[in-house]
């Protein structure tokens, strides 16, 4: 994405027509930290923001009080604090109808990763299932990471740079662990065998919200392979064939657009790389059983979780 930072007081990003604001994190002026962390009301009113948007950074949110629902992308969580969320680069999410919301939030680019790369994968997986129940013993391991994590942001104490680096270690990794143990909401996806290589590049490439666009021709020459290459790779890895994961990654894009923008179905259809709209209205309703009118017309009524495509990982 571009510049992922920027200095306090810079003009936001201007979304393309029909999108979501695209939000990029402040930091205090060259050479700042790309992180932040603190409380709901120290991080400012866009930690609990109604409207949809997206941004540059990861955010994680551990939630202690408060009703309501958080929304990410397609799925609708209610709040029964306490919780952890985890946000990733590129969603579009929001609060809604919350009252009383407070925690903690953690808010950091994948430059501040650079000391635990391992961490980006597990961030990709904990983005997936995004949102965690805490049990009381979880709650109080979490709490006094995130503010552990709140102070030494605070305090800017000799060392706390690497201190910083190393608390948010220790806290992808637990909730990891969470992760695995299974305490979340309904429709959780079903772990599948993690990749290696070829595959895994594969699938870093098309949870980029463009790839919907493109065929497997096109992902096989940007990774440097030749289209067979790239579909054993990615069946031996996941059992599916890369076109059968692009498609999936295009069918989750348009209904991104579909659930959180007011763009006609016809630029839509190509965002998402089909020309003809008459075309990705059959395409849609074959993949989905619903015409995309239908499903922007019934989303807002529509709670329960939709599985991302996470391609090979």
């Amino acid at each position: 994405m571009r510049s992922t930072t920027v200095s306090p007081g810079t003009t936001p990003l201007t979304p393309r027509p029909g999108e979501p604001p695209l939000h990029r994190l402040e930091v205090a002026g060259p050479g700042g930290l790309p992180f932040a962390a603190g409380s709901f009301d120290a991080m400012g009113p866009l930690s609990r923001t109604t409207h949809p948007h997206r941004h540059t950074f990861y955010e994680i949110v551990h939630v202690t009080a408060g009703s309501g629902a958080h929304v990410v992308d397609l799925a609708r969580w209610p709040v029964r604090p306490p919780h952890l969320a985890v946000i990733l680069p590129g969603q579009i999410h929001h609060w809604q109808d919350g009252h009383g919301l407070d925690g903690t939030l953690a808010l950091f680019t994948e430059d501040f990763l650079v000391d635990h790369p391992g961490d980006i994968d597990l961030l990709r997986g904990l983005g997936r299932t995004c949102w965690f129940a805490l049990d009381a013993e979880d709650d109080v391991r979490v709490g006094g990471l995130m503010a552990d994590l709140a102070a030494e942001h605070r305090q800017r104490a000799p060392g706390h740079e690497s201190v910083l680096r190393a608390l948010l270690h220790v806290l992808v990794v637990r909730a990891a662990r969470l992760d695995r143990k299974g305490e979340t909401g309904p429709e959780r996806p079903r772990p599948r065998p993690r990749p290696r290589g070829l595959a895994e590049a594969f699938a870093r490439l098309t949870a980029r919200r463009e790839a919907a666009a493109w065929s497997v021709g096109e992902c096989a020459e940007r990774l440097g392979v030749s289209p067979g290459h790239l579909s054993q790779a990615v069946r031996a890895a996941t059992g599916r064939s890369p076109g059968r994961l692009l498609i999936e990654a295009r069918v989750y894009q348009a209904q991104r657009l579909l659930a959180h923008t007011e763009l006609p179905v016809r630029q839509v259809a190509a965002r998402v790389g089909i020309t003809d709209p008459a075309y990705f209205c059959r395409f849609f309703r074959r993949e989905t059983g619903r015409s995309p009118g239908d499903f922007r017309k019934h989303h807002s009524r529509h709670d329960q979780s939709i599985e991302a495509p996470d391609g090979p990982a």
